[in-house]
């Protein structure tokens, strides 16, 4: 999937590659990465949709073509739908849009019942000037968190405000110090249910370089994403 994105797979051709029945495949495919192949398969796309927004001077019309969309209206909803701004928004940000790590409010809803989240973040094998942690309604760091905070380094952290539901709880490196390895980082925890006026408690969160079963990261907060020198 990483390699043949922009063909069109299907199951069949997926379990034929690990010489193993599509039903077997699925199962197993999603018990151990959490998400089915297809979603899978969708994710990778985006994720190089963004990396040639950013990256390259490419048309939306091109580069949704490349990434396996044979149709740039389905290509700029599900972009918009997933990553939380469209195609066009995005490569302006990447382009120069300042930064921000105000508005941890921006993403919440001010109506219904609402609880709280703590937890700790760790770093195995990361160095990091700071952290981001957010609540997402899915197992991939995608479109936009209910809630969300920084911290200065590993430690515990409280995300006041959550809604009540069951959230996914994402961790990421916001660049790294001297002496370490770019690359994409991750830590995930979930689901875990919020109860209106309660404190839930949330395992300890490891973010970590991601292995191949890890979804790339969609989700497009201005200071997530570095912006490209352009000239």
């Amino acid at each position: 999937m990483r390699e043949r994105y922009s063909e069109p797979l299907t199951l069949d051709d997926l379990a034929d590659a690990a010489s193993v029945s599509k039903f077997y495949f699925l199962r197993v495919f999603t018990r151990v990465v959490g998400v089915t192949p297809g979603r899978f398969l969708s994710v990778v796309r985006l994720a190089e949709a963004k990396r040639l927004l950013g990256d390259t001077g490419l048309t939306v019309v091109e580069i949704s073509a490349r990434v396996g969309y044979g149709s740039v209206g389905s290509f700029a909803r599900r972009f918009t739908e997933t990553v939380g701004m469209s195609p066009i928004q995005y490569r302006r940000l990447r382009r120069g849009a300042a930064p921000s790590r105000d508005g941890g409010d921006a993403f919440r809803s001010d109506t219904g019942p609402h609880g709280s989240l703590l937890g700790r973040v760790s770093a195995d094998g990361v160095c990091a000037g700071s952290f981001f942690v957010g609540v997402f309604d899915s197992p991939i760091l995608q479109g936009r968190p209910a809630a969300w905070t920084t911290l200065a380094g590993p430690g515990p952290f409280t995300l006041h405000r959550v809604p009540v539901g069951r959230w996914y709880v994402h961790g990421d490196a916001l660049g790294t110090g001297r002496g370490c390895a770019d690359g994409p980082t991750a830590g995930s925890e979930g689901p875990l249910q919020v109860t209106p006026g309660a404190a839930a408690r949330c395992p300890e969160l490891t973010v970590r370089r991601p292995d191949w079963s890890r979804p790339p990261l969609l989700t497009a907060l201005p200071f997530l994403e570095q912006p490209r020198p352009v000239g």
